[in-house]
């Protein structure tokens, strides 16, 4: 049971700052974008330090004391290894500059729509929603998935933000693309209207 707390809060410690992360960049990019290098450290530090405290101290009440079924298990780790993979390709798709953030801060870069981002929009969110769902399969109780169903709804707003900040860098270059291919899977769930 050690060890699936450990993975389990590994992951959940590397995952759920993720929005805080962007919370405190992408709105405020203007601000940053004359302080890039502690934009970086101050989002980083401030988003996985205070989430990693937020763990530690709470952890007895959102990781379970009794093993889950094996195929929780089983399912847990597969959508772990689904985050794995997909944040290996996104990073070396998109190198690792962009995928902290460097492009949305100095208002450079250009718009890449193939790879992963040919079939979705948010590859990368697809992973961390994939890995936190992993985790909680592994060892979580009833009040980590509440805990995350809450994390679910900041993190669609905070993909939101991101979306409203490449829309205005694009233009209607994304808006095709974001037309055209889905946010998260690779099929469209939604009605047009999304």
């Amino acid at each position: 049971m050690r060890f699936l707390h450990v993975v389990a809060g590994f992951v959940l410690s590397f995952e759920l700052p993720i929005p805080i992360y962007w919370v405190i960049l992408h709105p405020f990019g203007a601000f940053w974008r004359t302080r890039i290098r502690s934009a970086f450290w101050i989002a980083g530090l401030t988003a996985w330090i205070g989430g990693g405290v937020l763990l530690w101290i709470f952890r007895h009440s959102l990781l379970a004391a009794t093993m889950p079924p094996w195929p929780a298990i089983a399912l847990g780790f597969a959508l772990i290894g689904v985050e794995i993979y997909l944040f290996a390709r996104v990073e070396r798709e998109l190198g690792s500059r962009r995928l902290v953030g460097h492009a949305e801060l100095t208002g450079t870069g250009e718009m890449f729509a193939g790879g992963l981002y040919a079939h979705v929009r948010h590859p990368r969110y697809t992973g961390m929603f994939s890995a936190v769902v992993g985790a909680a399969l592994i060892a979580g109780t009833p009040r980590l998935w509440l805990v995350l169903a809450i994390w679910w709804v900041f993190a669609l707003l905070v993909i939101r933000l991101e979306e409203r900040e490449l829309a205005t860098r694009f233009g209607a270059g994304y808006a095709e693309y974001r037309a055209r291919v889905p946010a998260f899977l690779p099929f469209h769930v939604l009605a047009r209207g999304e």
